[in-house]
């Protein structure tokens, strides 16, 4: 009886949650809609799960541009501590500002926030043509873009709406998601690409320098686009 009641359960909450997220994106094309109908009677893990989802869906398949960002990051690195090093101070930076824009403690416009972060891009990604190593300098960048990146989140959140009754929650899970959205882009690049290559001696000149240089052109296509055509 008790298996049954649970399977019951596990099928009701799936199917909230495959309805929940079917909805978001029928609102729009992309990740920018708004939850605007009533989650009171959702417990509050399929609250956490569907921002799980939507944190981690902001990063892949959905967050190009954040994509490209943790890329640039990840690829002058040959080991992963680093790269685990650099991202976490990316995340701490991008969730001090999220939180603060969400409590609208802070605010600025999309309009200057999104060519900034297309502007991060292009600086990390010609950084890592010139540079054989990470320096001290490259945290202290990194950090600062982060805030810019977290504002930019906070402007995805702003569009999805959070939960009233449970509005840290679907703060943090999202963000949590965010965090393994970006873990899974290096996983990925990792065991596809670095692994096999990082040690020998063309990997700077046959890898990490063409791969940066063309997301140098698509994040410098991405800053005129959104500072004259958005």
């Amino acid at each position: 009886m008790k298996m049954k009641q649970h399977s019951t359960s596990s099928a009701q909450f799936n199917f909230r949650l495959l309805i929940s997220v079917l909805f978001l994106f029928i609102s729009s094309g992309v990740i920018a809609h708004t939850i605007n109908y009533d989650m009171s009677e959702f417990s509050k893990s399929d609250i956490g799960l569907i921002y799980l989802k939507l944190g981690y869906l902001h990063i892949l398949p959905l967050g190009l541009d954040h994509i490209l960002f943790v890329l640039s990051i990840f690829l002058i690195n040959t080991k992963l501590k680093p790269v685990i090093t650099q991202i976490t101070v990316f995340t701490i930076a991008h969730s001090i500002t999220l939180a603060l824009s969400m409590y609208e403690i802070i605010k600025m416009p999309a309009a200057v926030v999104e060519p900034i972060i297309a502007l991060s891009i292009v600086f990390v990604a010609l950084e890592n043509i010139l540079m054989d190593k990470v320096n001290t300098t490259r945290y202290i960048i990194i950090f600062a873009f982060g805030l810019i990146h977290g504002m930019g989140f906070a402007g995805v959140l702003h569009d999805l709406g959070l939960p009233a009754q449970d509005y840290a929650l679907g703060l943090i899970t999202f963000n949590v998601g965010v965090e393994l959205g970006q873990i899974s882009v290096i996983l990925i690049a990792y065991f596809l690409l670095t692994k096999w290559v990082k040690d020998k001696p063309y990997y700077k000149g046959r890898v990490v320098v063409p791969i940066s240089f063309a997301i140098a052109v698509v994040a410098s296509y991405w800053v005129v686009e959104r500072l004259f055509f958005t």
